[in-house]
């Protein structure tokens, strides 16, 4: 018989399901707690009336977990010193969406040498995840392979959807069964619409193909996730964080009977994909809050020990310590001087 499926598939390697990794990995329930606690928080912050700043900071990536400690233990003891202002939440991010090629990630590569052994991946996430919790930081990551969650998502406490997959359907009905608040990033184009539309599709109800935590394909009907928000990241057109456009933003929220919740990243387009000017960017936000702006209620900044980035696929013993091998960060520094500037700047908005 003539050979029809399979044709260009080399290999198919058995994942452990995700209660097997589940049960090797286990959060405790001080872990438990804490999370449950911070996915709160983040809702009373993005939804209600308390002024304070959702902050998600942190690595691009994380592709040395040594490195990643020693990041989160630094920003663990600046997130209590600046608590009763700012809540930070570290960015813990496993899988990277690519153009064309490159490194997808610590779950997909965690020995960062083409071996792709994502078992090793998922524990080492866990692992990973679970140390950051216990600092007492809550965690968030970008969402990228719809299978993920199941190995991973009872660990974090906020999550994205990035610009290359909030127009995809399989994402929208992905986010409507998670159990954190979310947020939907505009699309690369830079449509505000895009990132509506995820939200609006993601609080529905929604029935799609997925896994169980035994690893057996399944129908997954969820209720839908009423904790959805945008995030603006800029676009091809240029940056989207000026006062005309969050007053443009928060028209169309209102239009399709949204929360005005607005979260802005300092990344990406709205810093020209220069990380150095991240700084700039948020100074422009608090410049609008100080001016009486009351739905910017969070923003993400790319941070890491070191600044910029470094090229990759290079041989490990010569990568620097702390420094990106996606995305440039602004380093240790002037992440901390940052961040002590906005909490002095939020003194006004919760007088």
């Amino acid at each position: 018989m003539q050979k029809t499926s399979d044709l260009h598939v080399v290999e198919t390697r058995i994942l452990p399901s995700p209660a097997q990794l589940l049960a090797a990995a286990p959060k405790t329930e001080a872990q438990a707690d804490f999370i449950a606690r911070a996915r709160g928080e983040i809702h009373r912050l993005v939804f209600t009336d308390d002024r304070r700043l959702l902050l998600i900071l942190g690595p691009c990536s994380i592709h040395d977990v040594a490195a990643g400690r020693d990041y989160a233990r630094r920003l663990a003891a600046l997130a209590r010193e600046v608590g009763d202002r700012v809540l930070i939440v570290m960015r813990v991010y496993f899988e990277k969406p690519r153009t064309t090629v490159g490194w997808k990630g610590l779950i997909m590569d965690p020995h960062l040498d083409g071996s792709n052994d994502i078992a090793a991946g998922l524990r080492l996430a866990r692992d990973f995840l679970r140390d950051v919790l216990d600092l007492g930081l809550p965690t968030a990551t970008e969402f990228l392979d719809p299978l993920t969650p199941q190995y991973i998502a009872d660990l974090i406490c906020w999550s994205a959807i990035g610009a290359r997959t909030a127009e995809s359907q399989t994402h929208r009905q992905m986010a409507s069964g998670l159990s954190m608040p979310l947020g939907f990033k505009n699309g690369t184009d830079g449509s505000i619409t895009t990132a509506i539309n995820a939200i609006r599709a993601a609080a529905h109800p929604q029935t799609f193909l997925g896994i169980n935590l035994d690893g057996a394909a399944s129908v997954i009907v969820t209720r839908g996730n009423p904790d959805c928000h945008i995030v603006l990241r800029g676009g091809a057109t240029g940056p989207n964080y000026s006062p005309a456009q969050i007053a443009q933003t928060e028209a169309l929220l209102a239009k399709a009977g949204l929360p005005k919740a607005v979260l802005v990243d300092c990344s990406h387009d709205n810093s020209a994909k220069q990380p150095e000017r991240q700084p700039e960017v948020m100074r422009a936000l608090l410049a609008q809050i100080a001016a009486g702006n009351t739905s910017i209620m969070g923003a993400m900044i790319e941070s890491n020990l070191g600044a910029g980035s470094q090229p990759f696929p290079q041989p490990i013993e010569k990568l620097r310590y702390g420094v990106s091998i996606t995305d440039g960060c602004i380093d240790w520094p002037t992440t901390e001087a940052l961040v002590r500037e906005i909490h002095a700047g939020l003194a006004p908005r919760l007088a």
